[in-house]
């Protein structure tokens, strides 16, 4: 078996494992749910910090990590704890400065500041963007799950799709600069597995997605998903990283899997809360 057969292996059995898993916490709601989401927004935090290279125990690392997880709490109830998350959303940037300046790595301003800037960033860029799973959980009634499975079907399926549709077919690259294995051949598998993603779920579970949903929804997910993939890339690079962890195998880290998700979650919610109107 050669590495790409193998890594491909690996992929589905770290998949066959762990998805049972996260559809049965989003499925319970509740704790459960702001407990995943929350557990998640940290390690990708702890990951985006590790990438810049700050070091995990340091103050500012803690502060941006426990941000992160914050706002799957906040999300729980945006309607009462908005102020909470408005307040996180301003104190944590200035503290985690603070602390930076304070404290800079080794003594060195010069890397202090680009870490300050990441640490500012991973609480809203990681936990703000992952709590949109947890506010779509509390929707009304059947709409949560469907909006939620809507947004985990457009990103796996923009992922899965573009992952055949570059390997068999990818001829012409999409962005070498920051990613060259990618491919507007891959692009355009992610695009048509996104829609098709959203009609299957309107055809099977969810008849109240009208054909137009199915198109905006998957299309803009066809858009976003590579955007976020892609800005991971462009960090890992600019750092000489190749993963951004280790704790899923075939995948790397967490934020491997979810850079995608952290784009169209809050796309999906945006879009159910200003088409559909539901709070």
């Amino acid at each position: 078996m050669n590495d790409k057969n193998r890594n491909l292996f690996l992929r589905i059995a770290s998949a066959v494992v762990l998805l049972p898993l996260v559809l049965w916490l989003l499925w319970l709601g509740g704790v459960a749910t702001i407990a995943l989401v929350a557990i998640a927004s940290a390690i990708v935090a702890s990951e985006i910090l590790g990438i810049a290279g700050l070091r995990l125990g340091h103050p500012a690392a803690l502060v941006s990590m426990a941000a992160a997880a914050s706002f799957a709490w906040f999300a729980g109830d945006l309607q009462s704890r908005w102020p909470g998350a408005l307040g996180v959303v301003a104190l944590a940037p200035l503290l985690t400065l603070a602390l930076l300046t304070l404290l800079p790595p080794e003594r060195d301003l010069k890397k202090a500041a680009p870490l300050a800037a990441f640490a500012a960033m991973a609480p809203t860029y990681a936990g703000l963007c992952l709590a949109a799973i947890v506010a779509m959980r509390s929707f009304p009634g059947t709409a949560a799950l469907a909006w939620i499975l809507v947004a985990l079907v457009v990103t796996w399926g923009n992922d899965t799709g573009a992952y055949f549709a570059g390997r068999f077919l990818g001829r012409h690259k999409l962005y070498p600069m920051v990613s060259p294995a990618k491919t507007w051949e891959g692009f355009a598998g992610g695009m048509a597995a996104s829609i098709l993603g959203c009609f299957a779920i309107r055809w099977l579970l969810w008849p109240a997605f009208t054909p137009v949903d199915c198109l905006v929804l998957g299309g803009v997910a066809g858009l976003l998903g590579p955007v976020g993939d892609l800005s991971e890339s462009m960090l890992k690079r600019a750092h000489g990283v190749k993963d951004s962890g280790k704790i899923m195998p075939g995948h790397g880290g967490l934020y491997d899997r979810v850079d995608a998700l952290l784009f169209n979650a809050p796309w999906v919610y945006a879009y159910a809360f200003m088409v559909h109107g539901l709070v």
